[in-house]
């Protein structure tokens, strides 16, 4: 494998760090949300359209469905590429984001949970795998909980299954080696070299997902899909805690709780709704952080940094930077919503 040098926006080529690369920053249906296309309101949806009329590299309101690839750089300078989450977009993903980072493969793959947004694009990979007509390449290590094997496995039978039945045709497929992760903060595994830690979160009362810690030098905590943090997980990643975070990458799908009917609420006022609701919070969408409980997340457990993913249309990616800028330098927290294509240089 050879190493990669990466130039940033700003021109700048460091092919001796590892970096944080947003494949995806939407939520499962992904914006624009196909509705505001086909039968658009009066007024139409302005994110969705807007996010139709510029190229990718200069849209942040065009969101995949949400993942992160890691580009891992170890001591030997040799780069290694840990995807989290494969969702419905994966392609769309590679052919918008690995040609532009000029990422060339998928060394290991490590997944949050089993529902469609997260584990759908498991048939693509054989698209960033070396060609084999009879499936004889080295396959490619992902790492999930019992309860996503035991789903995938009814999804994707040809993906999990080892042995042709007799007479059965030699099909091309994604060549995979499952491994099973614990759903527990005291039970770390090593992807390409990287420690990871699992976070089990609630995903609504009756699901749990799995967030994750990683990096030596710089505390990183990625995490998707929350509707709770259970108690163990929440010490483990707060300043109060295990430990402050360099950066917290956090889920909020909508700008108010579903309750207070976001699409009802004039744009003016969302700034002073999220704000007050930031502090006084009554609900929230049944199984993900709305911007409310996300801020409310960060003042307790005061990461460092903090970038915000899983966005509807309901956000506007520069009007919405600049009330979280506001609250920022209120709070002492650095927060901003992410977009599709951010790379971030860091030291793992």
């Amino acid at each position: 494998m050879e190493s990669h040098h990466h130039e940033d926006r700003n021109g700048v080529v460091d092919g001796s760090r590892s970096a944080l690369i947003f494949l995806g920053t939407g939520c499962s249906s992904a914006v624009p949300n196909a509705l505001c296309l086909i039968q658009p309101s009066d007024p139409p949806c302005h994110v969705c359209f807007q996010s139709m009329s510029l190229p990718p590299d200069r849209n942040p309101n065009y969101r995949c469905n949400t993942s992160l690839l890691i580009d891992y750089c170890h001591s030997d300078g040799k780069h290694y590429y840990i995807l989290i989450d494969v969702g419905k977009n994966f392609r769309e993903q590679v052919l918008r984001w690995f040609t532009y980072h000029k990422i060339p493969q998928v060394d290991s793959i490590i997944l949050t949970h089993e529902h469609a947004d997260a584990v759908l694009g498991l048939d693509d990979i054989r698209a960033v795998q070396p060609y084999s007509p009879t499936n004889d390449i080295d396959p490619t290590p992902v790492y999930l909980s019992q309860y996503a094997m035991e789903s995938i496995a009814m999804k994707f039978p040809y993906l999990v299954r080892k042995k042709l039945i007799e007479g059965q045709e030699v099909r091309r497929v994604a060549q995979i080696e499952w491994n099973i992760i614990e759903e527990q903060v005291d039970k770390p595994f090593v992807a390409s070299g990287l420690k990871f830690i699992p976070l089990p979160v609630m995903h609504g009362e009756d699901y749990i997902s799995l967030g994750f810690l990683f990096g030596e030098n710089c505390r990183v905590a990625y995490i998707s899909d929350v509707s709770r943090f259970p108690s163990s997980t929440e010490y483990v990643i707060s300043k109060t805690g295990a430990g402050q975070l360099d950066l917290l990458i956090l889920d909020t799908l909508y700008q108010v709780s579903q309750c207070q009917a976001p699409h009802l609420v004039p744009r003016s006022m969302w700034n002073g709704i999220f704000f007050r609701s930031a502090t006084k919070s009554k609900g929230s969408h049944n199984v993900h952080f709305c911007l409310p409980q996300t801020l409310d997340a960060l003042k307790r457990i005061c990461p460092r940094k903090a970038l915000l993913i899983g966005m509807t249309h309901d956000f506007d990616h520069h009007k919405d930077n600049e009330f979280l800028a506001e609250w920022s330098k209120r709070e002492g927290i650095s927060v901003q919503l992410a977009h599709d294509g951010l790379r971030i240089p860091v030291d793992l």
